[in-house]
Order: C-alpha cells, then structure tokens, then sequence
C-alpha cells in the first residue's frame, strides 16, 4: 500500500510518541510510521467492519482474532492503523501477519486502558476530525509541555485537570521508574481514589487550589508513591489543573522547581484558551440547536456548523427531574457523557426545566430498543450515582434535521403524561404511553378552559372543599372500579356502604346521572383535575 501524503495529518510516529508504552504499543507498520493518521474512528462489533482512509480505528470489543474482519477492511480503505486488546500474547502473531499483508499498521492496546481515554486522548492529538493541521495546539500543546518539563526536571511529568483526569503526560524510557501512581492514573485516566485521598488527607490538593507556590510529595515505599513535585495551574483565582513530576531512579534537577513555576504559567496560558475557544463553540452550537428545537431557526445552520448530514435519520431525548435536580451540572454533565458515549454526534440543550439530546445522523435501520437502552442507561445511572429519579422520553425518529422539533413535540408530550403521575414506565415512546398521552392532553385541555367542564362536577368538588368531605374521590374510585363497589372500598379503605352513601349523596347534590355512560365518562376525566374550580 503506496503511503498517503504525511502533510495531511500527524504522522503515526509523533501520535505513538505521543500516546507512549503505557497505553499502546506497535506490533506492525507495514507502511512505515510516517503514515499520516487524520481521524480516529470508533468500531462496535455490531457495526460492519469498515474504515476510511487515514483513520486510526480503535476496534472495541473485539479482541484477538475476532479484529481481523477490522483490520482486512482497514486495508482495503487505505487507514492508517488499527488498535485491538489481546486476549494472550499468542494471539499477535496472526493480527501481525494479517496487518502485514492488508497494509496497515497495528497497536495492541493495553488491557486496563479505557477506550474513551484513548479515543479522547489521540482527538486532542490530531485537532479534531476537520482541522488535522491543528495538531500543534491545544492539548497536543500540552503534551509537548509535558515532556519539556520532564528534560528540565529529570523527572516523569503528568498534566491534570481540577477533577484529577490526565489530560497530557511525558514518555518514560524506563517503565521501572514510574511509580503506582503514575502508572494508574494514565491507564485509567484518573488518579485512583485511594491515592487522591491520601493527597486530600496531606493537604496536597488544599495547598495546589490555594497557592502558586511548588509543593513537594515524601516518598511513602508501603504506597507505592515515589517523591514527587507539584504545582498548581491557575489564572488569577482560578484553579485550572496541576502538573506534577515524578522522581524516577535519579534525583531531580537543581532547577525542577524553577522550571515547574514555568511550566505552569505556560500551561495556564494554553488552558485559558482552549477554553475559550471550546467555550465559544459550545455556545455557538447550544444557540443553534436550541434555535432548531423551539422552531425559531431552520436545520441548515446547525448542519452546516457541525457537518451534519440534514436528510439523515434523527431523534430527540428528553430528560425532566423532579425540582431543580437537572440545573445541577453533574446531572447534565452525566446525561451528556453517557450520550457521548454511545452515540458521537449526540448534542445535548438544557431549555427551561427539561434536557434534550438530539441524536443526529443514526444509522439506516438502527432497532428503536437500541436507543431505549442508551436512554434507559441515563436514568439508571442519574438513580445509581446521584439518587435522582430521572424520567426519559424518546421522540419520534424523523428523516431529517428539518422534522427534529417534531421529534421534540412528541418527547415533550410523553414527558407531560409521566409528569402526571400513574403507573408509567422510567423511560418512554409514545406506543408505551398513548393511552396516558391522550388522557394527559384532554386533561390539560379541561384544566385550561373552565367552559369545557360540568359545572356540577365542579360544585362537587367545591362541596367537599367546603365540608371536608371526600364525595369527588369517591365517585372517582367508583368509577375507576368499574362500579366494583368493594374493590373501591377496599382502595379507599372504607366499608362499602360508606362508599355506597357516598355516591348517592355525590347524585343528590349535584344532580348528575352516572346510569348514563357519557355523563360517567366526563366524571372519569374531569375528577381527575388538580382543584377544579367551581
């Protein structure tokens, strides 16, 4: 396979370089390490093994030989390489031999790495799918930052966020050097609890959010610690991350600490705008999709911003939460992650009490208990992880972004049904809840427009308002019932001639006949209103 033009993307040497031992290794590049990779795309098993040209494709779930429908189909479209688990060392042998002969290189991934570390980690490399050239920004930027700071500190460096998530780290030579710490925070993306809380137990943390002054870690052997510096990464008041470095087998340089106060004015600067620039397309973005769902703009613009196909499949999930639960940012940043995660182009807007996530782009045929199951996900890790009992409803799947605020009707009508209480399900389409639908929206039609209602069902309500009296509930229960008077009594927890009583009284002073089916069915309906007014 001719090697494609190194000008139109990161070659695969700085990406490996980059990535370093402790997430991936190679295992084959037939055509060199100056192929340009341009994009990463992720496979599911599920999907049909295919590949564009340039793509480093990560093959989830398929590990050993299950990845080699995944690497045949890299080669015949020209990617640049393909990245598998490994079952046992065994089996890279054959992945070798297959990627040797489809052209295209092989990265064994390490089995504790997280795929969306990963995927995360080589997009900040490469800019982003539409901008190759800009791989000398950003978090790439941060990288480079990384290992300046680890020749100048003879240490192993890691640049962190404020929630401890690596966001850049140095290569290490000699993996003997890097510490359990280390080695567990780039595999899993994170410092592991156990480790954050020591350094919270030491005042560490406390020290980085408060101080632009370098803090120095004692080596502690029975935690697998070695000695290390830190420094937080701040503008003005502002805590942006922190870099730390590692002692290896040498003691650190004279000037580590000097370079470390460099170190993070540099990386301050680089955060400050990314920031930025992320913060403005994020708005830009939230502008024009909510514009689409309120059908106060068109779908071209949130297309054409995005490169969005406008005649794909779409559909819209709502989220609502009792209270002010969904103005909490953890429960918006869950509801967005989890999107994320299973669906890439999924854009999430918040408009007054709801969220809503547009899936844009589904594939031709996609099963709706598909995105039952991704919607179902969301709920059960709101109830799982922060106590909120979310409720979800899936809109319509339309052909295209022009019909998506349909798709949000539709999410919003289901959504008003569950708000009204009645045995309905967490997460919901319209089949599942028609019923409940119907009798929301004639409900909310009755609540609206007072001429609509039997004055004498109102009296009666107002009756018992006056008397404390509980005719209205009774009467509602009856009918509920089928006239079944002690399966009423019994959900009332009355003696059936009580609930008798109470009906004939309700006849008495109102005047209404429930011998007649339409008259019955009004009281079905409006008995149920919130307070109905005389």
């Amino acid at each position: 396979m001719a090697s494609p033009d190194p000008a139109a993307g990161l070659p695969l040497r700085r990406l490996l370089m980059s990535l370093g031992e402790p997430l991936v290794e190679l295992q084959a590049a037939p055509a060199g390490l100056d192929v340009p990779v341009t994009d990463v795309a992720i496979l599911d098993p599920e999907d049909p093994a295919t590949a564009a040209p340039g793509e480093l494709v990560l093959a989830i779930g398929a590990r050993g030989r299950a990845a080699l429908p995944a690497l045949r189909a890299a080669g015949r479209a020209r990617a640049a390489a393909v990245a598998v688990k490994l079952d046992a060392p065994g089996q890279a042998d054959a992945l070798r031999e297959a990627a040797t002969e489809a052209g295209v290189a092989l990265l064994s991934v390490r089995r504790e790495t997280r795929w969306e570390h990963l995927d995360a980690l080589a997009r900040a490399l490469l800019g982003g799918p539409d901008a190759p050239e800009a791989a000398e920004t950003d978090l790439g930027d941060l990288f480079s930052l990384a290992q300046t700071t680890a020749v100048l500190t003879g240490g192993i460096v890691s640049i962190e966020d404020p929630s401890s998530r690596v966001l850049a780290y140095s290569r290490s030579a000699d993996s003997d050097e890097v510490d359990d710490l280390r080695r567990l925070s780039i595999l899993g993306w994170q410092g592991p609890e156990p480790y954050l809380s020591k350094l919270r137990e030491w005042g560490i943390f406390q020290h980085l959010r408060s101080s632009d002054t370098v803090i120095a870690v004692e080596p502690h052997p029975e935690l697998g610690l070695r000695r290390r510096l830190a420094i937080g990464i701040r503008a003005g008041a502002q805590p942006l991350g922190t870099i730390w470095v590692q002692e290896g087998s040498q003691p650190l340089a004279p000037q580590a600490e000097q370079a470390l106060v460099g170190a993070a004015r540099v990386a301050a600067a680089q955060l400050v705008r990314r920031r930025r620039e992320v913060s403005a397309d994020v708005r830009l973005t939230q502008t024009l999709l909510t514009g689409l769902l309120e059908r106060s703009t068109g779908p071209q613009s949130l297309a054409t911003h995005l490169g969005l196909g406008p005649n794909r499949p779409a559909t819209v999930l709502a989220y609502a939460a009792p209270g002010n639960e969904l103005g909490r940012p953890e429960l918006t940043g869950l509801i967005s992650v989890h999107s994320a995660a299973r669906h890439r182009g999924a854009l999430l807007a918040p408009i007054d009490a709801r969220v809503y996530v547009l899936l844009p782009d589904l594939p031709a045929g996609l099963a709706p208990a598909t995105v039952r199951g991704w919607a179902q996900e969301v709920v059960d890790a709101a109830r799982d992880h922060l106590g909120v009992p979310l409720r979800a409803a899936i809109g319509a799947t339309v052909p295209g972004l022009a019909a998506v605020p349909d798709s949000r009707a539709q999410a919003d009508r289901i959504l008003d049904a569950m708000g009204r209480g009645g045995v309905v399900p967490e997460v919901a389409a319209l089949l599942d809840v028609q019923a409940e639908v119907l009798v929301s929206e004639v409900l909310a039609l009755l609540q609206e427009r007072a001429e609509l209602r039997d004055p004498r069902l109102s009296a009666l309500t107002a009756y018992d308002a006056r008397h404390g009296t509980r005719l209205a509930e009774s009467v509602l229960a009856w009918l509920d019932a089928l006239g079944e008077v002690r399966v009423a009594a019994e959900a009332l927890h009355i003696h059936p001639n009580t609930l008798r009583y109470r009906v004939r009284r309700a006849e008495q002073l109102t005047g209404i006949d429930l011998a007649q089916p339409q008259q019955r069915l009004l009281a079905m309906l409006q008995l149920r209103l919130p307070g109905a007014e005389a």
